[in-house]
């Protein structure tokens, strides 16, 4: 029988928390707006880490300036993060935009316009 929750997931949330804090608290660089960790996913080797994050309050360019700042500093971050794990190698980390933040947020305006409509009707 398969473990329900492998080593990869308990890496995974593991450096999700450490990259919150080492983003909020250790990342100093005034091109950075407000990012948050989303979701961490490591490969079942941990070789690579993918990273979604949002950026709030930021229009599309600051939401690409973001991720390619993140991206470049991604060394940096690693060597951080390596230190407050205890793991042998840390993953890669790759810094991608997650769009569902968004996605959800247009959704409930549309519903929003679809119940004012409703209720003009009425």
């Amino acid at each position: 029988m398969a473990k329900e929750y492998g080593r990869s997931e308990r890496v995974s949330s593991q450096m999700q928390k450490e990259l919150a804090f080492v983003l909020q608290r250790e990342t100093n660089d005034p091109r950075l707006g407000f990012v948050t960790v989303n979701e961490v996913v490591v490969s079942k080797d941990l070789a690579v880490a993918k990273i979604y994050i949002t950026v709030l309050n930021g229009d599309e360019q600051a939401k690409v300036e973001n991720v390619k700042v993140l991206n470049e500093l991604a060394p940096i971050i690693r060597h951080q993060v390596a230190k407050r794990m205890r793991l042998r190698h840390i993953s890669d980390f790759r810094f991608y935009y997650d769009d569902s933040f968004d996605t959800g947020m247009r959704v409930a305006e549309l519903l929003n316009e679809v119940d004012v409509n409703k209720q003009d009707k009425e």
